[in-house]
């Protein structure tokens, strides 16, 4: 799974949680629902300071131990993609192991 994947499955769960929302969009075609979920959940992730990886991370989590192995996952995803030593990107980033 990557930060899309667990963006996508996240906003399924978010919009449960948020039926002032559901009200708001169910007017709107499906593609622009998704939008407006969209801005909604990372204008969220913005007003409690996470990123938008973290907060869908959060939403798909099953139990507080799942939620650090993603978080340690998304952290060495990131650490492969800009080709930097796990060592070196965790003492960078602060991340424990």
């Amino acid at each position: 799974m990557n930060a899309n994947d667990w963006t996508e499955a996240a906003l399924a769960k978010y919009i449960v949680t948020n039926p002032t929302l559901q009200a708001e969009i169910k007017e709107l075609s499906p593609e622009e629902q998704q939008q407006q979920i969209l801005w909604a959940f990372e204008d969220e992730a913005e007003d409690l300071g996470i990123p938008t990886w973290d907060l869908a991370l959060q939403f798909i989590a099953d139990t507080p131990e799942q939620l650090k192995e993603l978080r340690l996952a998304a952290h060495k995803e990131a650490a492969d993609a800009l080709g930097m030593a796990w060592d070196d990107y965790r003492e960078l980033n602060d991340v424990e192991d």
